[in-house]
Parts: C-alpha cells; sequence; structure tokens
C-alpha cells in the first residue's frame, strides 16, 4: 500500500510518498498554494501516478500539546481533501519536522532561501516516516 503525506504551510504544501511496502519515504517535492480546490487538484495530479491509497496530513499541534488555530485549520483541510480525492486520512504530530528537514539539508551545499521546496517536501517525509513507525509500534488487534 502506498501511503502518501502533506506538510501544511501558508505557502506551499510538501509531499512525500512510501514505496508499495512501506519500508521507503521519498520526498516528492511542493506545490505552491493557491487555495481550495486548486490545492485539492494539484495534489491529485501529483499522486495520480503512485497508487496512493491512504494520506497523513501534518498536523501542527503547539508545543504542549494543544491544538491552536494552524492546527483546526489543518483538520478542516484534511478532512475537506480526504472527501475531495476520495480517500482516507490520517492526522500526525508534525511539531519540528521542519526543524529536523532543515537539518537534514544543512551539509547539502545549497541555500536555505533556494530549498523552502525542498525543506517542505522532507518535512513530509519526516511526518510519514513518523507514522509508519509509529503504525508499526501499534499492538495488531483481530
Amino acid at each position: 500500500m502506498t501511503v502518501a503525506a502533506l506538510d501544511l504551510g501558508r505557502s506551499r504544501i510538501g509531499l512525500a510518498v512510501s514505496d508499495d511496502s512501506e519500508a521507503q519515504v521519498f520526498p516528492l517535492g511542493a506545490i505552491e498554494r493557491r487555495g481550495g480546490r486548486a490545492d485539492f487538484e494539484e495534489i491529485a495530479r501529483c499522486l495520480r501516478d503512485y497508487g496512493v491509497s491512504r494520506l497523513i496530513v501534518g498536523l501542527p499541534l503547539n508545543m504542549d500539546g494543544t491544538e491552536g488555530p494552524p492546527a483546526r485549520s489543518a483538520r478542516a483541510f484534511a478532512e475537506r481533501l480526504g472527501d475531495g480525492l476520495k480517500l482516507p486520512v490520517e492526522l500526525f504530530d508534525e511539531r519540528l519536522t521542519s526543524f529536523e528537514a532543515e537539518d537534514r539539508l544543512k551539509g547539502s551545499g545549497t541555500r536555505r532561501k533556494a530549498n523552502k521546496a525542498a525543506i517542505d517536501a522532507i518535512a513530509a517525509a519526516v511526518i510519514l516516516e513518523g507514522w509508519l513507525a509509529a503504525r508499526a509500534r501499534r499492538p495488531i488487534i483481530d
């Protein structure tokens, strides 16, 4: 099963996918946000060839675990996205994913400003890696 993750930002949405076995995660890139249906259509276009069966949307919780306006916005986006793409959507805590993404890019030799889309895509990959790891730790219930 291929799973995709989204890192929602004000300007861009980072995208990442797993392979069919869910053993590897690949950052795809980022799309520029235009709003509403246009964002959903662009996400669908980017994911079309991957056979995605589930979407994971980063939930930007406050550091104390509470939800503020960005988290409520992500919840609403995730619900509309699932309805629009006819796929199940789960939310996953994305605290500090952008920092981890920046850290992964530090030695790459490219400037941070030129790498904003790459950071967003890697942040989506970090979200997906976290979701896959958490899922692997869940007990199997018959």
